[in-house]
Order: C-alpha cells, then structure tokens, then sequence
C-alpha cells in the first residue's frame, strides 16, 4: 500500500485522496522538464499537485494547475498551500474543455502526464480510470487545447507510454506541434523502455533528438543521471 504521504527536500506531497500516487517516472519527468526560463506554466491534470510543485521549486513562474477529479483537486490544493510557492500556484477545478472556456492565458511550458490507456480493460475504481484512461482528457482536446494556449515560441511536455507516443507525435503534426525531443526512459541499463518524455513545438526542427535516460544499473543502483536529476528533490541524494 502506498504511503499516504511522500516527502521531498522542498515541499510534501499528501496523496492519500488521489488514485494516481507519486511515482517514479513522474519524478523524472519534472525532473527533467526544463522551467527555469519560464513566466507562464500549465500543469494539465495535476493530481497530486505533483508536477506543478517541482516547476515552481526551479522556476519563478505564475503556474496554473488544471485538475477533474474533485478529491484529487482538493488535494492539490491543499499541497499548494502549505507549500513555500503558494503565491504562484492556483488550481482550476474541472475538465480542460471547462477551463479553456474560462483561460484567457497564453503560457510559456505546457505540462502533462495525462491519461493514456484508450481501449485496454478498465479497472473498478472510477477516480483511477479518470487517471489512466482517455476518458475525460482525448488526446485531440490536449493537442487543440495546445495549439491554441501555448506561446509562439513555447514547448509542449508530455509523458507516454512508447506505444501512445507514437499515436501522439502523429496527431500532433496535424496541430502544428512538431516533435523536437524524445528521451526513452527505461527502468535500468539494458531493461524495459516504460515511458517517453516528448517536447513539442510550433517550429520544425532541423533534426529530432532522441536520447535515453535510465533509472538503475543493472546492479540496481539508481544510475549518475537519476541521481544528478533528482538530487534537488529526494530525500535519499
């Protein structure tokens, strides 16, 4: 059973009200998203807060978090107050088709680890399919949303399994979103590709860069980079 807490150097993370809980990859991801320069950031379907919290840590931008799922978004709330960055963070209660009727903001780094499982067989517990399946968030209204609300010369992050990569960096062409970067993350050296980091832009690059990042050694150490990556915000480094 999953802690109903997770500690960081910086800030805590209270979970016990969400169905999605930190988890490694997560970390990573806005490990590795890069925010120091940016004014403006959207943390579409936030959670726990998580995300939105590591990018206000490097950053020192006004950062808007995005969230359906009434528990989960209470909690976020919650995480964002009794955070160090309080004044930075807000959270909208509702689905991206509700929020963008109301958005009147263009921003700078758009974030997403978003639900991804579109056919596989649903679970019993409706707040974890609305984590993990394209219920409430299909990849067209995200990409729309994207084209219309990130700035001319602003990135789109996303994190996928490699199989709905694929699906997305083809969709996305079709927006004007071009694939600039992709980092294959893998459990450890020689292990199992579980997720894809994609950035996006409104630019077409003159090559995509594709590089891999690795959480162990095969000993099951966590590898230099995780280590360098994630020394800001674990505990353990």
């Amino acid at each position: 059973m999953a802690n109903s807490y997770f500690q960081f150097k910086r800030f805590r993370i209270e979970q016990d009200q969400c169905a999605m809980k930190v988890c490694t990859d997560s970390c990573l991801f806005g490990a590795w998203v890069p925010v120091e320069n940016a004014a403006s950031i959207l943390d579409i379907g936030t959670g726990t807060g998580l995300l939105a919290l590591m990018a206000a840590q490097r950053s020192a931008a006004t950062i808007q978090a995005v969230e359906i799922d009434e528990p989960a978004a209470e909690q976020a709330r919650g995480n964002f107050k009794n955070s160090s960055w309080s004044d930075r963070l807000q959270l909208f209660k509702g689905s991206l088709q509700e929020y963008e009727q109301v958005n009147t903001t263009t921003y700078d780094v758009i974030i997403s680890n978003p639900p991804f499982y579109q056919s596989s067989l649903k679970s019993g517990n409706k707040a974890r399919n609305q984590a993990m399946h394209t219920i409430d968030l299909p990849f067209l209204d995200l990409l729309r949303f994207c084209k219309k609300n990130l700035n001319a010369q602003g990135a789109v992050y996303l994190l996928l399994p490699p199989y709905e990569a694929g699906l997305v960096i083809d969709l996305a062409n079709t927006f004007g979103l071009f694939l600039q970067q992709e980092v294959k993350m893998y459990t450890k050296i020689n292990g199992k590709h579980i997720r894809s980091i994609l950035q996006f832009r409104f630019q077409t690059p003159p090559e995509v860069k594709t590089t891999a990042l690795f959480i162990r050694t095969e000993t099951e150490a966590y590898t230099p980079e995780f280590k360098n990556l994630l020394q800001l915000y674990y505990l353990i480094f």
